[in-house]
């Protein structure tokens, strides 16, 4: 797909710039997605984020130990010690 450099937008009193719809398709930009904005060297980055963070973040952990296993294994011995701590009064 081809890459378009540059264009010149015009920014509204409220601060808006529409982006060309060449960019939008380029990247894939539907109505309300949600927009990184970033400053970086004087030159404002806008990047697409992509979806939910809390989504995106699913499963990262799933190559260790399950975390919800540790707690009811943990929650099993808590058990065991309450019920030897009453049988033994």
């Amino acid at each position: 797909m081809g890459s378009l450099n540059s264009a010149i937008v015009t920014v509204s009193s409220k601060g808006w710039v529409v982006i060309p719809s060449l960019f939008r398709r380029q990247i894939g930009l539907k109505p309300g997605m949600k927009m990184v904005v970033t400053e970086t060297d004087g030159k404002i980055i806008l990047t697409p984020q992509s979806g939910d963070p809390v989504d995106m973040l699913y499963g990262k952990l799933s190559d260790g130990e399950s975390l919800t296993d540790a707690l009811l294994a943990d929650r099993k011995e808590e058990i065991k010690r309450e019920k030897a701590k009453i049988h033994s009064r």
